[in-house]
């Protein structure tokens, strides 16, 4: 419950200061694809769906897949530029107020990513809300590796405390790991 009310506190002052930015990121992302928010369907806590929000980083009219298994070349650049300073990620602040994602859980993955999901499943790591980032993306360990990643998940939630949850946001918006793959 403490994590929750942090994750509602934090995001609301995280949307509120970043306002400026993501009205600009928005403006030049407009430019850039003509669309510049990016709506996927979502694997939530318990499974349940839901709507994860981005900034676009790809081509519109790239297929909807997993990024470890889009192509480089969908990639605009300011994509490049966004998925470099994790800017990309800011408009899932909106996703943590609404309750459906932490600062700090798994990365929430398509349904389409079976091994992921059964490997999750059988790891119990949908009993809590999907996050920002977390331990598997401060070691930069992504999902193109669904067993390590789904141990890693499950590692991270028997572990979590106040003082990991604190780190792992540091060590991410310090720049300590990477983001998805892209072939």
């Amino acid at each position: 419950m403490l994590l929750r009310i942090m994750d509602f506190i934090f995001s609301l002052i995280g949307l509120l200061a970043v306002l400026p930015i993501l009205f600009l990121l928005t403006l030049i992302g407009l430019l850039d694809t003509g669309s510049p928010l990016f709506r996927q369907e979502r694997v939530g806590k318990n499974k349940e769906p839901f709507i994860l929000v981005k900034f676009r980083t790809m081509n519109k009219d790239t297929v909807s897949v997993a990024s470890h298994l889009a192509n480089a070349s969908s990639i605009t650049k300011f994509g490049h530029f966004l998925r470099r300073t994790k800017l990309d990620e800011l408009p899932q602040l909106w996703n943590v107020l609404k309750g459906e994602m932490s600062l700090v859980g798994p990365r929430p993955g398509l349904y389409n990513q079976e091994k992921l999901v059964a490997e999750r499943d059988k790891k119990g790591v949908f009993k809590v809300r999907p996050g920002i980032t977390g331990l598997a993306q401060i070691n930069e360990i992504d999902m193109s590796t669904p067993e390590l990643l789904a141990a890693t998940d499950a590692k991270m939630i028997e572990t979590l405390n106040i003082k990991n949850y604190f780190q792992y946001i540091i060590e991410t918006v310090a720049g300590k790991g990477f983001g998805d793959r892209v072939s």
